[in-house]
């Protein structure tokens, strides 16, 4: 009996201890995360802040500086001093001292003409001179003997005005002679071609057994100590254009040299064709480096500022609509909003009128990843201005 009461409870009780132990698994797992979750919460407050590390390239200082408004022009240069030398003599080119390239002096032979044809000419008018002072000589004393008749009423007067225009005839013969025999000298003389110019020789026209007649090529020298250069300018700049302003520019082949200029004159009208004004500028080479027919590529300065603070091109952004620069203070990046003056394309930098002062420290170089609010590290040998604040923008 006592068995069989047994057998009858044990099915009940198996129930509620599974119900137990579900409750202590439960309980269990709940304290376990409690803990877990307690544990993770000191772990994210050590997660270090991103600081991004700048060279010195990404980084410029707002500077005070003189800044200009240019106007971009390029053109042509030409010598001043160009002549060509031409014969003045119907001669043979007996020999030719000079080639393309040389530098010549003022007055230095350049050139030789066969000279015998011009020689006899010159002899022939010696002769002819001669001849004419003893005509002269006659015509003289035939005066003077016919004025002393004529005193003694030996001779009539008409008989005395033919030796006297005998006389004055022989004198203008003589003075026809001479003229003749310069011109031969002349001649003779030209058959040396001397340099008009000290410059170089750019162009030799005949070779030793050409013939020449007068006024043909023989020579071309240029002067290369002052050239001009000739270039275009819209006409709508012209108003802002004045004789004075200064030119800087650069020619192909001499890598960063920069050369200089100034205007002085103005052409008066426009290029047929086209809406551009020829202005010439004058440029001193006194070391003979540029040569003629180069092409220059420059800008004129149009205005000039005092000392204003400014800062590179490539550190302006826009957001907005509004002009800012990352101003970099205490480690910490800032949008600073600022007012733009003029901008010079040429040297790369902006006027800054209102919102920055000279001496700040700017992001110039475009990082994705950095921006306002990022905390940076400026390089070891570039430190921020002491005190450095951002001004309140402005505008």
């Amino acid at each position: 009996m006592q068995t069989k009461k047994i057998l009858r409870f044990a099915p009940r009780r198996l129930p509620l201890l599974a119900m137990l132990t579900v409750v202590l698994a439960g309980a269990g797992w709940t304290l376990y995360s409690k803990n877990t979750t307690a544990q993770a919460k000191p772990a994210d407050n050590n997660v270090r802040e991103v600081v991004f590390e700048l060279a010195a390239a990404d980084i410029s200082r707002a500077e005070t500086r003189e800044l200009a408004l240019r106007l971009p022009l390029s053109g042509t240069l030409v010598p001043v001093a160009q002549a060509t030398v031409r014969s003045k003599v119907a001669a043979e080119v007996a020999d030719t001292l000079v080639q393309e390239g040389m530098a010549v002096k003022k007055g230095q032979v350049i050139a030789r003409f066969a000279a015998a044809d011009l020689q006899a000419r010159l002899t022939t008018q010696d002769a002819a001179v001669d001849e004419a002072k003893a005509r002269l000589s006659l015509a003289q004393k035939n005066r003077l003997s016919n004025e002393t008749l004529l005193k003694q009423n030996y001779i009539s007067q008409n008989a005395f005005d033919t030796t006297h225009n005998n006389l004055e005839l022989a004198r203008a013969s003589l003075k026809s002679a001479v003229s003749q025999r310069e011109v031969a000298q002349l001649a003779v003389a030209d058959t040396e071609v001397k340099s008009p110019m000290d410059g170089i020789v750019s162009k030799r026209s005949v070779q030793p057994g050409d013939k020449v007649s007068p006024d043909t090529p023989l020579f071309t020298i240029v002067n290369l100590a002052q050239l001009t250069l000739e270039a275009q300018v819209p006409a709508s700049e012209i108003p802002r254009v004045k004789t004075g302003q200064n030119v800087s520019f650069h020619v192909d082949g001499f890598g960063g040299r920069q050369f200089s200029g100034k205007l002085v004159r103005i052409n008066p009208s426009a290029e047929a064709g086209s809406r551009y004004m020829l202005v010439y500028v004058a440029v001193d080479n006194a070391d003979a480096a540029l040569k003629g027919g180069m092409f220059a590529k420059g800008s004129l300065v149009l205005e000039k500022s005092a000392a204003v603070t400014v800062v590179p091109l490539s550190a302006l952004r826009q957001q907005n609509g509004a002009e800012l620069v990352y101003q970099i203070v205490n480690g910490q990046v800032r949008a600073q909003t600022v007012k733009l003056g003029m901008r010079d394309e040429e040297e790369g930098v902006a006027q800054i009128l209102q919102g920055l002062e000279a001496g700040a420290t700017v992001l110039s170089a475009r990082l994705d990843n950095v921006r306002s609010g990022s905390k940076v590290s400026l390089p070891t040998n570039t430190a921020t201005p002491a005190g450095a604040s951002a001004p309140a923008a402005k505008g």
